[in-house]
């Protein structure tokens, strides 16, 4: 199959090539010329041609002007990059900035991911199998559930089906970022309620905003676990409650998240998504992780106990301020004059990584993940030689 002939020089097109070489060559790609060229080729021979045009143009000429001001999205940096960059091996290095669960998924994961039998073929669009064991986890019909590859893709689908450029949603930070990022790449206005000095919601200030802005969409961030507020969705046809196995089952590398949706509106996500969003892997280790109910209360259990360990100790630090935590993480205010970005670079230093944001509502802060007592042992050692 192929794509020849293109004549429009105004035009922005992409090449996709299923082989590694086409039998001709593509030929005419010019700088010169008005167009990017989209063809699809098989293992078919196929030629692409394109007229040529005085005018040259730039490649970023073809992106949308709202995001050629986007600022990227900042992650962590993975394990291997970390090991490189410190000159220290991945099981040498604490790794508390992400929010990861350090004990892993249930050993039924492994077992299930070493007996993959058809990797080669396409997921199931639909994701059966995971939504019906999430049906049976969570209590509701899995005609209410719809998966993503992680909740960043649910957010961005919820967006890209609701918001018009220009829409507005009301952001409550210090929060999850990518409610901002996401709305940013729809061309959506963010509305900023902070909240309070605890860092709970301003209920009140949501309320006045909602009032006079009328926002499209609002995003709350609760740390609850796994209740019956998925079950809220069939009485409130405005609510979509989402939730990730990143931190529960130990997924975070293989990225699935999931929702509950009021049906008038999951018929229009199902209609947007992407086919084959969820892997067959993600898909074999999320169901897999279901089987194993026992080890995930365990481990939340054990996560914490930890937090609240951690808690305890970090209020003994004479330059830090810990915050009440209902999640897997604790936040602190950096105090006594020290510099929170230095202290962090000071950690990974030593091998201890947590998180420091840029970002002017947090700039003074270091959010530390609730790990395993041993990695709680090392923070508190590298936070004493500092202190």
């Amino acid at each position: 199959m192929g794509v020849s002939n293109i004549f429009n020089p105004a035009s922005l097109c992409l090449l996709k090539s299923n082989v590694r070489q086409t039998q001709r060559p593509i030929r005419s790609f010019e700088g010169n010329q008005k167009g990017l060229i989209m063809a699809t080729f098989s293992s078919s021979p196929s030629t692409v041609s394109v007229e040529h045009v005085n005018q040259k143009l730039s490649g970023d000429s073809f992106i949308r002007p709202h995001l050629r001001k986007l600022s990227p999205y900042q992650p962590i940096l993975p394990f291997e990059v970390l090991s490189a960059k410190l000159g220290r091996k991945p099981e040498d290095i604490i790794k508390l900035d992400a929010n990861e669960n350090p004990y892993g998924p249930p050993p039924e994961v492994l077992e299930a991911l070493g007996s993959l039998k058809f990797p080669y073929i396409y997921p199931d669009p639909e994701s059966r199998q995971l939504r019906a064991a999430l049906a049976e986890d969570s209590g509701i019909e899995s005609d209410y559930i719809l998966v993503g590859c992680g909740c960043d893709e649910l957010i961005d689908l919820i967006m890209r089906c609701v918001l018009d450029r220009g829409d507005k949603i009301v952001d409550c930070p210090p929060t999850f970022t990518m409610y901002e990022f996401d709305a940013g790449v729809n061309g959506a206005q963010v509305i900023k309620v902070p909240r309070k000095p605890d860092f709970s919601l301003n209920i009140e200030a949501i309320a006045e905003a909602v009032e006079h802005e009328k926002p499209k969409c609002i995003f709350l961030t609760s740390p609850n676990n796994p209740d019956g507020r998925m079950q809220w969705v069939k009485k409130h046809d405005n609510l979509i409650v989402l939730r990730t196995f990143s931190k529960r089952a130990g997924l975070a590398g293989l990225r699935v998240g999931y929702g509950s949706f009021p049906l008038s509106i999951i018929e229009y996500l199902w209609r947007a998504k992407q086919p084959y969003n969820v892997s067959v892997a993600a898909e074999v280790a999320a169901c897999a992780a279901l089987q194993n109910p026992k080890y995930l209360e365990l481990v939340k259990d054990a996560l914490i106990q930890e937090r609240d360990r951690l808690f305890k100790l970090l209020k003994e630090v004479p330059f830090l301020n810990p915050y009440p935590s209902y999640s897997n993480f604790i936040l602190c205010e950096v105090t006594s004059g020290m510099d929170a970005k230095k202290l962090k670079d000071d950690l990974s230093k030593m091998g201890v990584m947590v998180r420091h944001y840029n970002k002017k509502e947090l700039k003074g802060y270091i959010r530390v993940t609730a790990g395993k007592p041993g990695q709680t042992d090392a923070l508190m050692e590298c936070l004493r030689r500092l202190s």
